[in-house]
């Protein structure tokens, strides 16, 4: 307390003497805190985490506005909310549910949302989505096709067509009928084009992608491709499938 500390958390309990001389210095302590938690707290407050006691000095010390408890649902479950922080950047999301399944879902759309952007960080630039950029990319490897004179002129077709597998699915998926909404589509893109035109999922009557503020990240969308393309070369590479039920 001599340093300056109004309050001490510890990661594991404290035995009897520290107990008492917690109580007799009316410093307040918070124990069994876990070790990830313990260190994004030292993040959040500016703090140093310290072995013991004697090694606390007042430049090792964080910083926080308010430390409540705060009490939530039916069973009154209890936590430690530390506020106002000194590194403002740090932020903690609390999620609840009805149930288990309800909450992991939650978990898993945020981490979904923070990997678009991580993605944003890396790299800024974006493709619109809807099935757009899918549809001139096929548009454009067709045309790439029709100026090769030797047969790879087919696998070039049949990546294109691959392309046109996600407008499609996106169709079907909408409820439209995939072949006629994906050659509608796809006539208005080189009629008009225009490569930001894909499917209106939300059948709003505008399939423009950037008037609905559908957009992808470039760098999301490349690996996707070049994922989907490793695992079509490594299929192709097997020159013979035989089943458990094929005589030797």
């Amino acid at each position: 307390k001599d340093s300056g500390a109004n309050l001490a958390i510890c990661q594991w309990g404290f035995d009897d003497e520290a107990n008492h001389l917690c109580l007799q210095n009316e410093l307040p302590a918070v124990r069994w805190v876990g070790g990830p938690e313990i260190e994004l707290i030292a993040i959040a407050t500016g703090g140093r985490i310290v072995p013991r006691f004697s090694e606390l000095t007042s430049d090792k010390l964080g910083h926080a506005g308010k430390v409540r408890e705060i009490e939530f649902g039916t069973t009154k479950d209890r936590m430690l909310v530390i506020e106002d922080c000194k590194n403002t950047r740090a932020v903690t999301l609390f999620l609840r549910g009805s149930n288990t399944m309800i909450v992991q879902e939650a978990k898993r759309s945020i981490w979904d949302a923070m990997c678009v952007i991580r993605n944003l960080v890396r790299d800024n630039r974006i493709v619109y989505g809807g099935g757009s950029n899918e549809i001139s990319c096929a548009i454009a490897v067709s045309e790439a096709a029709d100026k090769i004179p030797s047969i790879e002129q087919y696998a070039m077709r049949a990546f294109a067509d691959a392309l046109e597998s996600v407008p499609m699915a996106l169709a079907e998926n909408s409820g439209f009928a995939p072949f006629a909404t994906l050659a509608e589509v796809k006539s208005r893109q080189i009629k008009e084009n225009n490569p930001r035109l894909g499917i209106d999922c939300m059948d709003s009557g505008e399939n423009d992608m950037k008037v609905q503020h559908v957009i992808e990240t470039l760098i999301g969308k490349k690996q996707q491709i070049m994922l989907a393309t490793q695992l079509v070369r490594m299929i192709l590479k097997i020159d013979d499938v035989r089943s458990p039920g094929d005589e030797e």
